[in-house]
């Protein structure tokens, strides 16, 4: 890999600049992205740490490798199905295709699913990685015809990164800015044609010009229960642990709909049978294992019980400020919105108002609580 960019460097050097390679390594300055062989023993350095696929052999081991593996999400499986068959039929590459939803529902694995389906590379990083125009110059001169360049939480690009991006995306070249100042002058290199996927758990932060240069756009959503159970039976049947259809739905339907959860937990299952129950997973000892991990039926941790506590027995079923409510169970008003608000919402347990956090008749059921007589018009009923 670093040898094709480097000679790729070393043709560009040969037209464009008048000096030897050895003098202008020490002589010439990027501005865009520093020095140019520095950036690509950087670029080497960082593309050997992120791109390797998923971080733990756990998770290695758990991936589909293919669509028909893939449970769920039958709607985006089929239109990037028909994207592969399609490009494979024209002998073309994929188009750029941007992937968002709440995470864990499956954007990296289906973006491996397509650089496998394509028979191509795939080299992944994150928007964070990307610090330098150097970092992403790196990446993007290493690839060959149709690989997949894969960005995950593409929306924290830096602003410049995305510059360089856009015509690298659009015309498959890449700009850059040598020397500085009055000898400063533009050079543009030719990329081969490649595949960008981009994930991103908050797509209305991603630019209108970078969400425009993407192909197509997919959206994955929670899954059902059902779906759970089929990924949550395979899983086991990949971790060697035994288990009977009413234990994987046990464990599916505590899951939030979120098969990283799914995962999660019968990691946690598969320790408790293993220890107290003669490597078996049944309902009763799915049901043990989750109690003792304080996760109940509801999918509900220790901190989604605090919250609503909190809201119906110290305020009175609010309304109350995020603020407010984040110091009363001790934790931070952010991880609160971010993390837990969004499954007490989408679950009908709470309600956001202009006047602050409102418990839902859902919030009181669920702790057993009757409702204060004033819920009939703060509930609009």
């Amino acid at each position: 890999m670093a040898e094709k960019g480097l000679r790729r460097w070393s043709e560009f050097s040969a037209v464009f600049l008048p000096s030897a390679f050895s003098a202008v390594c020490f002589e010439l300055r990027v501005s865009s992205f520093e020095f140019f062989c520095s950036s690509r023993v950087v670029s080497e350095s960082l593309a050997k740490q992120i791109t390797e696929s998923p971080v733990t052999p756990f998770d290695i081991s758990l991936r589909p490798p293919m669509f028909s593996e893939f449970a769920g999400q039958e709607k985006v499986c089929a239109r990037l199905e028909l994207m592969v068959q399609a490009a494979q039929q024209r002998g073309d590459v994929l188009e750029h295709i941007l992937l968002s939803g709440p995470p864990g529902l499956g954007k990296t694995t289906l973006a491996y699913i397509l650089a496998g389906a394509m028979k191509v590379s795939i080299k992944s990083t994150s928007g964070p990685a990307i610090e330098k125009a150097g970092d992403l110059a790196g990446l993007l001169t290493t690839l060959e015809r149709g690989d997949v360049l894969f960005i995950d939480e593409i929306h924290r690009l830096a602003p410049a990164i995305e510059e360089y991006l856009y015509p690298a995306m659009e015309d498959y070249k890449l700009d850059i800015i040598i020397d500085q100042g009055p000898n400063a002058r533009s050079v543009r290199l030719n990329l081969p044609r490649f595949t960008m996927i981009g994930a991103t758990t908050r797509a209305g932060m991603i630019s209108a010009p970078l969400r425009s240069r993407f192909g197509m756009n997919c959206r994955l959503d929670y899954y059902t229960a059902d779906e759970l159970q089929r990924i949550v039976t395979r899983s086991a049947g990949l971790i060697g642990i035994a288990i009977d259809s009413p234990g994987a739905l046990e464990i599916a339907s505590r899951s939030r709909g979120t098969p990283r959860i799914a995962n999660n937990l019968l990691r946690r299952v598969r320790d408790f049978a293993q220890v107290r129950a003669d490597g078996h997973i049944t309902r009763e000892v799915a049901d043990k294992a989750l109690t003792l991990h304080d996760v109940d039926r509801d999918g509900f941790d220790e901190m989604d019980k605090r919250i609503l506590e909190a809201l119906v027995l110290k305020f009175a079923g609010g309304p109350v400020g995020l603020n407010s409510l984040a110091v009363s169970i001790g934790e931070d008003a952010g991880t609160l919105e971010d993390v837990n608000e969004p499954y007490l919402i989408m679950q009908g347990y709470v309600k956001r108002t202009p006047q602050g956090r409102v418990a839902m008749p859902a919030a009181y059921r669920k702790l057993g609580v009757a409702p204060p007589k004033r819920d009939a018009d703060l509930f609009g009923t």
